[in-house]
């Protein structure tokens, strides 16, 4: 028998450093070549490794949150044949790798609990995890049990680790148990105070989402401005479309519409589709105009990109948004498809609400939020008439964007919805 030690591998051009999200394994697992064994996040993308090797586990390094550089030894193996290192020289001492966190396996202080009773069908035999340790399970699993308000904590997993898999939620729900009580309908609740918390460490994405925030909201001196904007018109247009839309192609949203007038409107305004440098001191306008569309997944908020929309007509660029949004909502988006933006649109879809103040995606210099379209009472002509309007939020940077130039991106963008005819002249 003998060691391999496996190094964070580059995955990425100018990727030097991941941040461990999940380990999948852990020591003590078996596991076979191409078995996914960590999900690293890069600047640019989450990236699940697969194991390079069948082998053992004898030794993985960080925990979720901690950041690994690109070369480090990540996890050991115990494999048949020489291996590739010595165990002594496999993992570097601490003080050679500061930065990382070393796991090192321990035998539990208490004896594990006696394992869950097995529901049936099992679809395998179930591993029980020691206390306090966190359940495993990939995003889409989380979301069901979610959705059937079933803590994952109560159920039992069969694969490495303890890993939940379908299978596995599939088989507790059948047994009749739930993580959380149905017994009584609310109303016959006894009222009880709480004073339960819980401490959740912000990692991953959401540590990503808030350093782009912080980055963003405090080197860019944001400006807002708010439109109203009567699609009427669109409406029926779209309706339109969408009844007679080719054969395979999408059914139209208000978004595509947008994306074709900020293509005409961005033309008109080339200062607003541009990148700030502030260390250099260089903003660079760009005429291809390629669209950042910010989507909600359960993992957090990504900004996949729609890119040269000014070669696209309605129904490519409709095409392409469902691809990419779809991509990164199943988590199989690339690196290609989450960069390369020079303009972002951030739609609340059916929150709706009035108005927003949007945070730029630095480097960009501005961003346009899209709220919800609904029937209101308006003035035409003196007579108060029902039309269907739409509110429009947009933030700009103030350096770059002076408040004429990003108020008349937004009126461009009002004309071109308001007579969208002229979205196709």
């Amino acid at each position: 028998m003998g060691t391999f030690a496996f190094k964070m591998p580059d995955i990425g051009e100018g990727v030097v450093e991941g941040e461990v999200v999940e380990w999948m394994v852990a020591v003590g697992d078996t596991v076979k070549e191409d078995d996914p064994i960590l999900s690293v996040m890069t600047d640019k993308a989450t990236v699940e490794i697969p194991s390079p090797v069948d082998g053992k586990v004898t030794r993985v390094v960080g925990e979720a949150g901690d950041i690994l550089p690109v070369g480090v030894v990540c996890i050991e193996f115990e494999v048949d044949g020489a291996g590739n290192a010595s165990a002594s020289e496999a993992v570097p001492a601490k003080e050679e790798a500061p930065a990382v966190k070393e796991e090192v396996a321990k035998a539990p202080a208490a004896p594990a609990p006696a394992p869950a009773p097995a529901p049936a069908p099992a679809p395998a035999a179930a591993v029980a995890r020691a206390p306090g340790t966190k359940a495993l399970a990939s995003p889409a699993v989380r979301q069901r049990a979610r959705e059937a308000n079933i803590s994952l904590d109560h159920v039992a997993g069969s694969g490495p680790a303890g890993r939940i898999s379908h299978a596995d939620l599939d088989a507790h729900i059948a047994g009749g148990a739930s993580g959380a009580s149905r017994s009584a309908p609310v109303g016959a609740r006894a009222r009880v105070e709480l004073n339960g918390t819980e401490a959740i460490k912000v990692i991953g994405l959401r540590r990503k989402i808030a350093d782009s925030m912080i980055a963003s909201y405090s080197t860019i001196p944001h400006f807002s401005y708010f439109e109203e904007v009567d699609v009427t018109a669109l409406e029926d247009l779209r309706q339109h479309l969408n009844a007679t839309r080719p054969e395979g192609a999408p059914k139209l949203t208000y978004l595509p519409f947008i994306m074709q007038s900020l293509v005409k409107a961005l033309a008109k305004s080339p200062e607003c589709n541009a990148l700030y440098d502030d260390e250099a001191n260089v903003v660079t306008r760009h005429e291809a105009i390629n669209l950042g569309i910010a989507t909600q997944t359960d993992r957090g908020l990504f900004v996949p990109v729609v890119k040269h929309v000014e070669a696209m007509d309605i129904w490519q660029s409709a095409s392409e948004m469902v691809r990419v949004t779809s991509a990164t909502r199943d988590g199989k988006a690339g690196v290609d498809d989450l960069s390369g933006s020079t303009f972002t649109i951030t739609s609340l879809g059916r929150l709706g609400g009035l108005g927003a103040t949007p945070i730029i995606n630095k480097p960009e210099v501005g961003i346009l939020g899209v709220h919800n379209a609904t029937d209101r009472a308006v003035v035409r002509n003196g007579a108060v008439v029902i039309r269907r309007m739409m509110n429009l939020s947009s933030s700009w940077d103030h350096r770059v964007v002076d408040g004429h130039d990003g108020a008349t991106l937004v009126q461009l963008v009002k004309t071109y919805l308001e007579n969208p005819a002229t979205i196709f002249m």
